[in-house]
């Protein structure tokens, strides 16, 4: 089944806008921190982002560990993008379907 219930069509229209919103500079920024496929001298803070369905099955927990990473890091410097609104919920969630695509 496709994630949160999208048709084909519709699943890889939401990834295609979820990769723009991790590439945007002013919003995901993921290459700041992530090497990611497709990115070019990425960060290497944060973890590489491969293998991401295997690492994150359950689609609303890669939403959680995204929208505010310290419920599971307490310490960590990846930004609480829901919780302080740098992303939109639709944004969130473009971006969670389309990181868990890698």
């Amino acid at each position: 089944m496709a994630p949160m219930g999208l048709a084909t069509a519709d699943e890889a229209q939401v990834i295609k806008e979820g990769k723009a919103i991790a590439f945007n500079k002013t919003k995901g920024n993921c290459i700041a921190c992530h090497m990611m496929d497709g990115g070019d001298m990425p960060g290497n803070i944060g973890p590489p982002l491969i293998a991401m369905k295997a690492r994150f099955p359950d689609l609303a927990k890669l939403r959680e560990q995204i929208s505010d990473a310290r419920g599971m890091n307490p310490n960590t410097i990846m930004p609480p993008f829901g919780t302080h609104g740098i992303l939109t919920e639709a944004e969130l969630d473009k971006l969670v379907v389309y990181i868990q695509s890698l």
